[in-house]
């Protein structure tokens, strides 16, 4: 059987027992206190922790396609400069976002700027807001659980910018595509993915 704290046993009316616990209340004030205090520790510790306010916050990033500006150099001639032509931007790989522990949408592309340099790029990116959210890539394979991601061997490019939007990701120099089969957006707090696009060469 269950025990009741002293001075709150007995029968009687709701309103007999309302009272009765009133009284007890007031004849052990560090008792309530003790209550109250593990009650707010307990919210405060889920809003830091679990940070479930996260997920009605909507944060949108549109960033464009990156570009190289094309080197520029003094034209003597006093005619209208010609206007130099844009840069080539290469699709090296791209593949569709699948949901995970959240329903995210988008794609993924790795694009090569000309001047050489790499970036990885999501495009119509949508997924659920959460704590400690980071970019990966992963040599795991897109049809891999939403746990498989956090092995050893992924690239970390830094925190989610938004969970809405298109949004570019610099590449380390020397980065190696062939070593990666997916991009992730995986929950460091957690550990779980909350979506995967696969890499597949273009």
């Amino acid at each position: 059987m269950s025990r009741r704290p002293p001075g709150l046993r007995g029968g009687g009316t709701v309103g007999d027992r309302e009272s009765r616990a009133r009284g007890f209340v007031r004849g052990h004030p560090g008792w309530a206190a003790s209550v109250v205090s593990v009650a707010v520790a307990f919210v405060v510790f889920v809003l830091v922790w679990f940070q479930p306010q996260k997920a009605l916050l909507t944060q949108r990033v549109s960033e464009g396609v990156p570009t190289v500006s094309p080197a520029g150099g003094a034209r003597p001639s006093s005619s209208p400069a010609t206007p130099a032509p844009p840069t080539a931007t290469t699709s090296l790989a791209a593949g569709s976002f699948r949901s995970l522990e959240h329903d995210t949408l988008g794609r993924a592309v790795v694009l090569r700027l000309g001047d050489g340099s790499l970036f990885l790029r999501f495009e119509d990116f949508t997924t659920l807001n959460g704590p400690a959210l980071h970019v990966y890539l992963s040599p795991v394979a897109s049809t891999g659980d939403l746990h498989a991601y956090g092995a050893p061997g992924y690239l970390d490019l830094g925190p989610l910018k938004g969970n809405v939007g298109d949004q570019n990701y610099a590449l380390p120099k020397g980065f190696d595509l062939s070593k990666f089969r997916s991009a992730v957006v995986w929950c460091q707090r957690f550990a779980v993915g909350f979506g995967v696009a696969p890499l597949n060469p273009v």
